[in-house]
């Protein structure tokens, strides 16, 4: 499977999107974190601000590299970034295996387990926060939006 980008031409408001797919592999996430530092580029965005998004994005498209298609690895992660006069979206949507967004990560006595803190690193990060799945079901969505200054 191949990457695959679409870069939409701006709207009459300056809205910029890009669609981004890559395969389920670890080795894709500096392409989407690459493919982030060029859309904003159209912007004035801060370097603290940058680097938040970059976590954020790397979380994101991790947790699906990781978890949503086990063992055989066979997927994709579609990846949308909307950015906006104020503010940037992004989407993660993977086809894998859903999982209870509303459970805690898990602890091994008094330590968290390896992973299991990137939904919260988003969440602190981001100005909204919208996630979409469940177990036993396909798919998840993450969505979270920065507003910008």
């Amino acid at each position: 499977m191949s990457d695959t980008a679409e870069l939409d031409p701006a709207q009459g408001d300056g809205t910029r999107s890009i669609l981004l797919r890559i395969p389920a592999k670890a080795e894709y996430i500096t392409l989407c974190r690459l493919a982030l530092t060029g859309l904003a580029q159209l912007r004035d965005i801060g370097e603290d601000t940058m680097a938040d998004l970059k976590l954020a994005l790397t979380e994101a498209v991790s947790n699906s590299v990781r978890h949503a298609y086990g063992e055989q690895g066979d997927g994709h992660v579609d990846i949308t970034y909307r950015l906006e006069p104020d503010r940037l979206r992004i989407e993660v949507v993977d086809d894998g295996n859903g999982f209870d967004p509303n459970e805690s990560p898990p602890f091994a006595g008094d330590e968290l387990s390896e992973g299991g803190l990137g939904i919260a690193i988003i969440k602190t990060i981001a100005d909204e926060f919208e996630i979409q799945s469940k177990p036993g079901a396909r798919g998840s969505r993450l969505r979270f939006t920065k507003v910008l200054n």
